[in-house]
């Protein structure tokens, strides 16, 4: 079509916008029938999912201990007591203050590669250490180099439960903790929730004992 002396020619520039129309249809019907549903909202879908186990594989749990004997400790992983096995040969002593040192030093040292692959840490100081109790204190109280209040909520949770796993440092169903000063040792209990939440710092509960 001529207007003066400039040609028009629509017939090509219909086709490609012909073309480019279907093309975009032909996208949001493949998008509606995988079931997306479209949206200039940004979504917000939470944390990514954590990919920390917190769990051992079989061949790592069992290369633990060889002979079979092994002993309960608790490690920290994403916020959360979790147990893990230790072969430790006074475990099974019937002295407490063989026995504290023992288990003490265990969770007081960083854990295994294949652990630490899995999130487990430890939030005992390494500087901590078990004195001999003292005339008068209960059976099987254990007396630390500081105070158990002055320690992190999940480091007194660790030992807490770590302990609670040894008869020989249970005392009327909870683990008696005392330190260096001359307050009397209270009686600690390693309940389900200072286990999940051992850094609340209103566990573990403590309780007197007469």
């Amino acid at each position: 079509m001529k207007r003066g002396d400039v040609t028009y020619r629509r017939g090509p520039l219909r086709r490609r916008t012909a073309a480019s129309l279907a093309a975009v249809l032909a996208t949001a019907a493949l998008v509606s029938g995988c079931g997306i549903r479209t949206t200039s909202v940004p979504v917000d879908a939470g944390a990514a999912p954590s990919r920390v186990p917190c769990r051992l594989s079989a061949s790592d749990a069992a290369g633990r201990s060889p002979d079979g004997a092994s002993t309960t400790v608790y490690l920290v992983c994403t916020s959360q007591l979790v147990t893990a096995e230790r072969a430790v040969a006074d475990a099974t002593d019937t002295d407490p203050l063989v026995v504290a040192r023992a288990l003490l030093k265990e969770v007081q040292q960083a854990p295994p590669a294949n652990e630490r692959r899995a999130g487990f840490t430890t939030a005992v100081p390494a500087g901590l250490r078990v004195l001999p109790a003292r005339d008068g204190d209960p059976a099987g109280a254990v007396r630390l180099s500081s105070q158990p209040e002055d320690l992190s909520a999940e480091a007194l949770a660790q030992l807490v439960c770590t302990y609670a796993e040894s008869e020989t440092l249970v005392t009327e169903g909870a683990v008696v903790l005392g330190g260096p000063g001359d307050y009397p040792p209270r009686g600690r209990l390693c309940t389900s929730q200072t286990k999940s939440r051992p850094g609340d710092l209103t566990t573990p509960d403590s309780i007197r004992l007469d």
